[in-house]
């Protein structure tokens, strides 16, 4: 026994995550290590990195709405939504929020990413499949993954792959889910077409909206709105409440019977602490604001199109964008970080997306089409990205 105790003595010391560092030289040496860049409350740079689409988390209306909710009812929810977690105004919020969508009910998450969990793992279950798009966000992924379904994954964005996978196990209770504009290029899904699929196989179809709800349909009612399945009772959306709304927060919109299933069932919403007033409330304020001035959504989706139309004119190869998303590729990893960076040196915030975020490996900048963008603005983001492109 002593000798063993001198061995270790004599040995280096080993501790739980000593793997963690082989794991950062791997990142490092594939130039994909990711950094924490805390940004000050005012900022000189151009912003085309962040998702406020509509340009209205600085709205005075919203973030005096904000504060104001946190004055009346306090800095948190104090508990969950089933104990003391649910005040008047999540209420009110989510009763605008299905009548702008059309829909009978909604259900108010801390989170998108809760939403999406919670919609998954509640309609789904160990006797059930789900079918999702292989480009969906990675809240559907985990969403999956957690419902301990049967899940197959198909090709991007085809109708025909769901309608076949659902043929093929006809005595499944099925789900379809797909994000309705899909995060990384910005296209939109074929979403009359999925729900045709999923009617001919009795399976319900879920969409998360986040990057098409406030930009898409008329006056921004979202990308179901638009494709005339919003309110259907086989249709269930999920959102956010950090994009187009400016705030923090998801929800979950469809049938009154899901919606109070999910209450019962879904985990991300039981055991969750509830939306803190001020996103409810600031959320609450910028619903009121795309109501009232529905034009915000149309001039996000020229923004986003004029940029598209600059750059590619000039040479670069971007994805026509559906919505507010623009995504140009790059040559490289590092080369989108490279460019990322000197576009930031020169007064312009632009996103960066590479693997293992993509699903197809290739790298990009992304960039958010903002509706309070003016026309000189864009002018300087198109001179800036040109100018510190990389070559080919």
């Amino acid at each position: 026994m002593p000798q063993a105790d001198d061995a270790r003595a004599e040995g280096p010391r080993r501790t739980a995550f000593d793997w963690t560092d082989a794991e950062a030289r791997r990142r490092a040496e594939a130039g994909l290590v990711r950094t924490l860049r805390p940004r000050a409350a005012e900022s000189e740079l151009l912003d085309l990195a962040s998702n406020d689409y509509l340009g209205l988390t600085r709205r005075a209306e919203v973030t005096e709405a904000a504060a104001e909710a946190a004055r009346r009812w306090g800095a948190g929810a104090t508990g969950s939504r089933l104990v003391t977690g649910t005040t008047r105004l999540h209420t009110r919020l989510e009763r605008e929020l299905a009548d702008f969508c059309g829909f009978e009910a909604a259900l108010v998450f801390s989170s998108g990413y809760a939403a999406n969990l919670a919609a998954l793992t509640a309609l789904g279950g160990r006797d059930s499949l789900i079918v999702s798009d292989a480009s969906n966000h990675a809240s559907i992924v985990d969403g999956c993954r957690l419902a301990r379904a049967e899940t197959a994954v198909v090709p991007h964005a085809d109708p025909e792959a769901v309608r076949k996978t659902l043929e093929a196990r006809p005595a499944h209770r099925a789900l379809v889910v797909s994000d309705s504009v899909f995060s990384v290029d910005g296209d939109k899904a074929p979403l009359p077409e999925l729900a045709d699929a999923c009617r001919a196989h009795g399976a319900g179809f879920v969409v998360d909206d986040a990057h098409g709800f406030g930009v898409l349909g008329e006056g921004g009612q979202g990308a179901l709105h638009e494709a005339g399945l919003a309110g259907d009772e086989d249709v269930v959306a999920t959102l956010t409440l950090s994009k187009s709304l400016g705030s923090q927060g998801g929800a979950v919109l469809g049938p009154a019977r899901v919606i109070e299933h999910l209450v019962n069932a879904a985990r991300t919403f039981i055991f969750d602490t509830g939306l803190a007033p001020a996103a409810a409330g600031g959320a609450l304020a910028s619903l009121r604001l795309i109501a009232a001035e529905p034009a915000l959504a149309g001039r996000a989706r020229t923004v986003a199109t004029t940029l598209y139309e600059l750059l590619t004119a000039a040479g670069l190869t971007a994805a026509r964008p559906d919505a507010a998303v623009v995504s140009v590729r790059a040559p490289s990893p590092e080369a989108a970080l490279r460019w990322a960076a000197d576009c930031r040196e020169q007064g312009l915030a632009v996103g960066c997306f590479r693997p293992p975020s993509v699903p197809d490996g290739i790298s990009r900048l992304r960039l958010t089409a903002r509706a309070d963008l003016t026309d000189s603005e864009l002018d300087r983001a198109v001179r800036t990205i040109l100018r510190t492109a990389p070559a080919a």
